[in-house]
């Protein structure tokens, strides 16, 4: 018995032994966080913003590779291919890991398949209407849409987002069938609906504040819990009564579930040192973005919950997605 504890121990400190060797050695090599939209977005922003001070914590460069399409199922599937040894770093977003699992028949990736490190920002959608509706409220947006149902049509700023569901949603609220109008990002969403092209919607406030201060949109409510600091006079859904209209988009990073836990640990501290430094914050709340720096396990409980919520309105609208 005495030889048999004697060798478990010393397997044991084999085992330890290699484990603290295995992260001493680590980085050995270059990361990367692979973004699942194409330069030059919000998403790639939040990325470099962060991966650089993640690359002075950790010693080695943090490449950023976009790996676009299939609202982020390319960029998914990338890492989950990629070997578990936490030198590819998932991008993850709120649509991507909410909403892909039950829009999407054929998903090629589990969300399991994914160790959270960190909730890296957030920000509520703002609805929006063109100023010829003529709403000040949504009260007001309410009877334009039943007095003018030809008109009604909602913008996303893509399909299988809360930008559309929470469109959907609003319809059934006013009791009028809104056809829904999608797009390829905020951009284009965001130009159509100053254009008159399409006269309302939710959208993302960072594109969309600019356009509110100087007019050419007319902010009528927010989805966050609280009022958001740079429109301080639009109250929130849940103020108006709609408290099941209330979403957040957020971004944040994920490594391969079978990562070591020693290497696990050394990416979530350098990704909480960077979410953590002031200088870091205030570039993201320059953008636009709260920066809430989640983790788990209460970081991967709110994306499960959330999950039965999209669900629900995948269902209701029929959508379905495809790779």
């Amino acid at each position: 018995m005495t030889i048999h504890v004697a060798r478990w121990a010393l397997a044991s400190s084999a085992l330890l032994w290699i484990g603290l060797a295995h992260a001493q050695g680590w980085p050995a090599k270059p990361l990367s966080i692979v973004v699942g939209t194409p330069p030059a977005g919000a998403t790639d922003a939040y990325a470099r913003t962060v991966g650089e001070h993640m690359s002075r914590t950790l010693g080695q460069p943090v490449l950023i590779e976009n790996k676009p399409g299939a609202n982020g199922n390319i960029s998914a599937e990338y890492v989950q291919k990629a070997p578990a040894d936490g030198y590819t770093i998932w991008m993850g977003t709120q649509s991507m890991t909410e909403i892909n699992p039950s829009a999407f028949d054929s998903l090629r990736w589990k969300f399991d398949d994914f160790a959270a490190v960190i909730k890296g920002v957030e920000a509520p959608l703002v609805l929006v209407a063109n100023p010829s509706v003529g709403a000040k409220s949504l009260a007001q947006l309410a009877a334009w849409a039943k007095a003018s149902p030809a008109k009604a049509h909602y913008a996303s700023f893509s399909p299988g987002t809360p930008s559309h569901f929470l469109g959907h949603q609003l319809a059934e609220r006013f009791g009028v069938p809104m056809t829904h109008i999608p797009y390829k990002g905020s951009a284009p969403q965001i130009q159509d609906m100053v254009g008159g092209h399409v006269l309302l919607g939710f959208t993302q406030l960072q594109s969309a504040v600019p356009h509110i201060k100087d007019g050419r949109l007319v902010a009528l409510a927010t989805t966050g819990k609280t009022r958001w600091r740079q429109l301080p006079d639009v109250p929130t859904m849940a103020e108006l009564g709609h408290e099941d209209l209330s979403a957040t988009i957020w971004f944040g990073l994920f490594v391969h579930r079978g990562t070591p836990p020693d290497i696990y640990r050394r990416v979530f501290d350098a990704a909480r040192q960077a979410h953590a430094d002031s200088a870091v914050r205030a570039r993201l709340e320059g953008m636009g973005f709260d920066v809430p720096g989640q983790t788990d396990p209460e970081f991967s409980n709110a994306i499960r919950a959330s999950q039965q919520r999209w669900a629900k309105l995948v269902k209701a609208t029929g959508f379905k997605a495809s790779n």
